[in-house]
């Protein structure tokens, strides 16, 4: 009846809004979007895209081995690793049924009061390109692969840079900072041949120009002028979610303006019926010519057809439906051994040794939900339980495993133990996930995590100093 072409899940979204759902059941998913696309009286079927936020793995599914995310990526300084994970997790995401990936993220952090610096590889414009490359080889393959999905560069443009570090908010960067320093993942992913661009919440204003250029889901001259015009993209540019509703004029389900400015694929998760209804009034009343329809329409198919997806349907993948793809743990631990900065070792306390008796304290020590982040299983991360995960460890768990039960105690809070009768202790510090604008340190707080996290400070006291080494592990 809508002639649907491309759905999305976001996080937090599962087959039967089931948390738990196999990656049969997800397969199965497809597989009915599929047969209900070929289903329509188009003269031409067209078949769906669907994608999803895969972003240190397949992330959103339970039994998934998820890898660190890009800020602790890019501290190893590897980049055939990042291209090695963008593969397995293509695998992982094939495995569902689902063709289209929105990741890598090439933002360049400069701020770390904004709530997805975790997302940024780095804050070395240099870096962020080799990795954001990588990801696009390891994801894309030679795109019509068993293995290959469609990747997506995002968020463009300036993201990383807005002032204070706001989510969403407004880069005041120079036209020639904007250029070289966030620019530079986008060289380099469509060099590597990306084949769709996400479009940034944030807005630009070059205050040293006098030039402000709005918000980038309204700017035709950023997104159709510089992407595909000097840039020579000729893939598809997508909104982010509901995006549209912050370009001045606009609403969720209606924003010619968006379209008009290069927006190809719209993301409307609530008001999609409403939007269809209020795009084709536009493009009837000339709101919006046919051929910026037209460019829109050749572009979405140009990435479907790049893709396979006229030859074969996602369930005809060797890894569709297949449980064994989700598990790349040594991969998952490669990365992990790679990714983790050693800040100082006093005295040889590390690395810690069998038969010694060790004190853990800190809530996140236990905890699969700190070790894990935002965007795991959920969008936020905070309404899971360890039960939630198929598979993984804590760290309280593993030293159990490796140090023996009998040599491990553990404490959250560090009370009531001495800890001079230990060998050792280990504090394990964290923050409590989050995803986007949730995890913003809004200026002026305080960024010390001591004082956005007094319950760890609290544990770190009660030990420090009492007679045996501490090691503070620290998730961030």
């Amino acid at each position: 009846q809508y002639y649907i072409g491309s759905v999305l899940n976001g996080g937090g979204a599962w087959p039967n809004n089931n948390k738990r759902a196999t990656v049969q059941d997800w397969a199965s998913q497809s597989a009915a979007y599929h047969a209900a696309a070929m289903r329509s009286d188009m003269a031409v079927k067209i078949p769906l895209i669907w994608g999803t936020d895969a972003v240190h793995g397949h992330s959103n599914v339970s039994g998934a081995t998820l890898f660190p995310h890009n800020i602790g990526l890019g501290a190893a300084n590897d980049p055939s690793l990042v291209e090695r994970i963008g593969r397995a997790t293509a695998q992982q995401v094939r495995a569902t049924g689902i063709t289209w990936v929105f990741a890598p993220t090439v933002a360049v952090g400069e701020n770390r009061r904004w709530g997805r610096s975790y997302e940024s590889y780095s804050s070395d414009p240099a870096l962020v390109g080799r990795y954001g490359a990588a990801l696009v080889r390891g994801l894309q393959g030679g795109l019509t692969g068993d293995g290959d999905v469609v990747a997506t560069a995002k968020h463009f443009l300036g993201d990383g840079g807005t002032f204070n570090g706001v989510d969403q908010g407004e880069n005041r960067a120079t036209r020639a900072h904007m250029i070289a320093t966030h620019g530079a993942g986008y060289y380099a992913a469509l060099h590597a041949g990306v084949q769709t661009v996400m479009a940034s919440y944030n807005s630009w204003n070059d205050v040293a120009a006098g030039r402000d250029y709005g918000k980038m889901h309204g700017s035709r001259e950023l997104l159709t002028d510089v992407l595909k015009g000097r840039l020579g993209f000729d893939g598809l540019v997508v909104s982010d979610w509901n995006g549209i509703e912050q370009v001045p004029g606009c609403t969720k389900d209606h924003c010619p303006q968006a379209i008009n400015a290069g927006i190809d694929m719209i993301m409307v998760p609530e008001d999609w019926k409403a939007f269809i209804t209020n795009t084709l009034a536009d493009v009837r009343e000339g709101r919006i010519a046919e051929s910026r329809i037209d460019d829109a329409v050749t572009r979405i198919l140009r990435v479907k057809m790049r893709s396979g997806l006229f030859q074969h349907q996602p369930a005809e993948s060797r890894f569709n439906g297949q449980t064994s793809a989700m598990d790349v743990s040594a991969l998952a631990r490669e990365a992990v051994r790679k990714s983790v900065v050693l800040l100082k070792n006093d005295n040889a306390a590390l690395p810690l040794r069998a038969g010694q008796r060790v004190l853990v304290v800190g809530s996140s020590a236990d905890s699969l939900s700190n070790q894990t982040g935002g965007w795991s299983l959920t969008w936020q991360g905070t309404e899971n339980t360890n039960a939630d995960f198929a598979t993984g460890q804590t760290l309280l768990a593993a030293l159990r495993q490796q140090l023996g039960e009998a040599n491990v105690t553990y404490s959250v809070d560090g009370r009531g133990v001495d800890p001079s009768q230990f060998s050792a202790v280990v504090a394990v510090l964290g923050e409590t996930p989050y995803a986007e604008y949730n995890g913003d340190v809004r200026f002026p707080a305080p960024l010390q995590h001591s004082q956005l996290h007094p319950a760890d400070l609290a544990a770190l006291q009660a030990v420090a100093g009492k007679g045996a080494p501490v090691v503070t592990v620290f998730y961030s």
